[in-house]
């Protein structure tokens, strides 16, 4: 048997070694690429799951921007509505002071106006006796519109205020009209003629008889005929009929105030 040198023996057993050892090289590099396979597909999974917290928390920076600013909103709103809310306290507090003083102001100035009525009517009926039935008349109609509950305090204070300014204007002006009265028992049409509240004076329609109200004795007097002629100028006066001019007429002496 012829022995090979020992050279071809050493490369023989070197070259079986390195036959040998290829599966294992093999298995491992294809371990390695698994390895390395999962490792960028838990890469890829880790940078997908960053990439969905990123935008999570983006999403609720956005979030908490916006609840941010509307706190701020609110905060000025509530804000503006504490200054809204002290004002209207204020104006309650105000409101409801002035109707305690409205209620105080009625309950006094209730009896004033039943005062003023009761002294209107008196001094109607105590004055010269002319438009004696328009005069009544207003009276009464004070008298039923303050028994009126549909009528307001302030409106019943201000017809009583223009009847006393009525009144007050008769002390003002002359004026005639026409009218009836009793004379000698028997009630006649005449002509009236007031002075204020100075005179006032009567005269038949045909001129035949002229007379004055005496408010001491509450009653007609006849006046002289002397007087005739003044009280018929005196009327035309008083309708506009001719100028103003001077008059003689009686009157009656003052009296003392009671």
């Amino acid at each position: 048997m012829v022995s090979l040198p020992r050279l071809y023996q050493i490369t023989a057993a070197s070259l079986l070694l390195s036959f040998t050892s290829l599966p294992v090289a093999s298995n491992s590099l294809s371990q390695a690429i698994q390895l390395e396979s999962k490792a960028d597909s838990a890469a890829s999974q880790s940078q997908q799951k960053i990439n969905r917290l990123d935008d999570r928390t983006r999403k609720m920076l956005e979030q908490y921007r916006s609840a941010n600013r509307q706190t701020n909103t609110l905060q000025i709103y509530n804000k503006h509505l504490e200054g809204l809310l002290a004002s209207q306290t204020q104006e309650i507090s105000s409101l409801q002071q002035q109707l305690t003083q409205i209620e105080t102001t009625q309950r006094e100035i209730i009896p004033l106006m039943l005062n003023m009525q009761k002294s209107l009517a008196q001094f109607v009926a105590l004055d010269l006796p002319f438009l004696p039935k328009e005069r009544q008349k207003r009276i009464e109609t004070l008298d039923a519109m303050m028994q009126r509950a549909d009528v307001t305090t302030a409106e019943k204070f201000r017809r009583l205020i223009e009847a006393y300014q009525i009144e007050n204007n008769y002390g003002n002006t002359i004026e005639a009209y026409r009218g009836s009265i009793t004379l000698q028992d028997q009630k006649s049409s005449v002509d009236f003629l007031r002075f204020g509240r100075i005179a006032l004076y009567y005269q038949r329609l045909d001129g035949s008889e002229t007379g004055f109200w005496n408010n001491q004795e509450k009653r007609w007097d006849t006046l002289s005929a002397d007087y005739q002629s003044s009280i018929r100028k005196g009327l035309r006066i008083a309708r506009k009929e001719t100028a103003p001019d001077l008059l003689t007429l009686p009157l009656p002496a003052p009296t003392e105030a009671k």
